[in-house]
């Protein structure tokens, strides 16, 4: 159980990539972090990279798709720490980069499951918890991504779901105002993780060509978000965008 003075965040996607390099970078601030992903294993990995930071965690193993799932996630939070300060929705997935007219039901409903009803799903639990806790309010980040302004070839519905997470979160940054609750969205473009691994080999371009791609730290973008969590409750970044420099998107290329 956390102390009255101690700030809490849920992380979902917590045991690789960007939500590890979040959750590290919450615990260095201070934050009780609960990791929450499909797989028990990485969560813990995550922990065990957070040796020698007194960290305080909880792993709860969530699949965010699943409302039972999402429930027990935040009745876990309320049962250890009380309260919640801070939610990063972040867990997503990609359907296989098929011609739209090859796309399967089943893969397109899969993603829209992970990336936008997940994060309806915990947002909505995440605000029974905030608007009647003491202090009231806190504080949710939703992860958008580049492809929340422009496509990938092959990508609806990835595409798709984050173009929707924008209006996700400009409703929830609207309708939280009355709780205290503020929202904003991180807009990541080529992080250095396992799922842009594949760029230092050459992906799809809009015209057809397969080229290599710059990328950046992810600890980076773990710092952008460690920024937006330690602002105070009257003041939010709605929108921030963070992108390896060289990477094709201003000037569309």
């Amino acid at each position: 159980m956390g102390d009255s003075s101690e700030k809490i965040a849920v992380v979902t996607g917590a045991g690789t990539g960007v939500g590890r390099s979040a959750t590290l970078a919450l615990l260095d601030m201070g934050y009780a972090v609960v990791l929450a992903g499909r797989r028990r294993e990485p969560l813990e990995k995550t922990v065990s990279m957070a040796a020698g930071r007194s960290a305080d965690t909880l792993v709860v193993p969530t699949d965010v798709a699943r409302p039972k799932s999402v429930r027990n996630l935040f009745d876990q939070v309320r049962k250890a720490y009380g309260r919640l300060d801070l939610l990063f929705n972040n867990a997503g997935i990609a359907a296989p980069g098929v011609p739209l007219e090859d796309l399967r039901l089943e893969d397109w409903q899969a993603v829209v499951d992970v990336n936008l009803t997940g994060p309806f799903l915990c947002t909505r639990e995440a605000f029974r918890i905030m608007k009647n806790q003491s202090p009231r309010g806190g504080r949710i980040i939703n992860n958008g991504s580049i492809s929340a302004h422009v496509p990938r070839p092959d990508s609806a519905p990835y595409t798709a779901t984050k173009h929707a997470m924008t209006g996700l979160t400009r409703s929830t940054s609207l309708d939280g105002r009355r709780h205290d609750i503020s929202c904003g969205q991180i807009d990541i473009g080529n992080a250095a993780t396992d799922m842009t691994e594949s760029m230092g080999q050459g992906v799809p371009q809009a015209d057809g060509r397969i080229e290599m791609e710059p990328t950046m730290n992810v600890e980076d973008v773990g710092r952008a978000i460690r920024y937006m969590a330690g602002l105070p409750r009257n003041t939010n970044v709605l929108f921030m965008t963070i992108m390896a420099n060289r990477m094709p998107y201003v000037g569309r290329g």
